[in-house]
């Protein structure tokens, strides 16, 4: 069957067949990168002030531009905006549960993320689940939508393989407030929290994840494809989980801290001999 009598009969333009999405320029690739980075250091700025400083930088871009590839980052400037549109009916929006909390033992809350990985010639999209006691990473996808399928996934793997928590936290990205992922929580019997809109610091132990990840990795290399990047970000989070020790954790490593087990050369207290 030609492909002009196939295009007929599913109702769609010859030239809809043909079409190759071109994806981005080079310089907007650049671009893109840039203003992650700059992200990383003034979460609060909007594509306007974003414009500003990147025409600071020698780059001749308007504000419409930075816009466009903001969304297309999934980056939303951290303020209190006006509230112009209602959510859905269906889009329920859970209370945070972490306020006052203390949060001191493994699998007591998990927490997750979605951040942009900036390669040579493209982009993904990288989320993660950490159990936010011990800093560990329990599993983590790389996607090159947005859609909520990659973080369902990761979300199934963090509970088969570690258990379940006791609170899930998480922002109020689409991804989040599915029917698909809030559903395989609520199977599991776990309590669902919800950052504040515009409330960053509600969720701050991932952000300081995606701020190490990208300073000691992704900025220091140029991936050209996704097995490359997905390579290189499984050899950080594996030396993240296993070598690197915090200083909140009295100096364990994520994996000892999860596991509640001593750091290496740690005798116990001291014990004074009477004479």
């Amino acid at each position: 069957m030609s492909i002009a009598r196939q295009c007929e009969l599913l109702s769609i333009c010859r030239s809809s067949y043909y079409y190759k999405a071109t994806g981005e320029t080079l310089l907007n690739l650049l671009l893109m990168r840039l203003i992650d980075e700059q992200f990383m250091e003034t979460p609060y700025y909007g594509a306007r002030q974003m414009a500003r400083h990147l025409r600071r930088e020698g780059y001749c871009v308007s504000r419409k531009r930075i816009g466009r590839l903001m969304r297309n980052m999934g980056l939303s400037a951290i303020y209190q905006k006006p509230n112009t549109s209602k959510p859905h009916p269906e889009h329920k929006i859970y209370p945070y549960l972490l306020r006052g909390m203390i949060i001191n033992k493994p699998n007591q809350v998990w927490c997750t993320d979605i951040t942009y990985i900036p390669m040579r010639r493209g982009f993904l999209y990288l989320v993660a689940i950490m159990d936010w006691a011990s800093r560990k990473v329990l599993s983590w996808r790389l996607s090159n939508t947005l859609d909520a399928d990659f973080c369902v996934e990761a979300l199934e793997e963090a509970i088969e393989r570690y258990g379940t928590p006791e609170i899930f936290n998480t922002d109020q990205g689409s991804q989040f407030t599915s029917y698909a992922f809030t559903n395989v929580l609520k199977d599991a019997s776990i309590r669902i929290s919800m950052d504040g809109k515009g409330r960053w610091m509600d969720n701050v132990m991932i952000e300081r994840l995606w701020r190490s990840l990208k300073y000691e990795c992704i900025y220091l290399n140029a991936f050209e494809t996704g097995s490359e990047a997905r390579q290189g970000i499984s050899r950080w989070i594996k030396r993240y989980n296993e070598q690197r020790p915090h200083s909140k954790l009295d100096d364990k490593t994520p994996n000892e801290a999860y596991w509640q087990k001593p750091r290496p050369g740690y005798a116990g207290p001291s014990i004074k001999l009477a004479a």
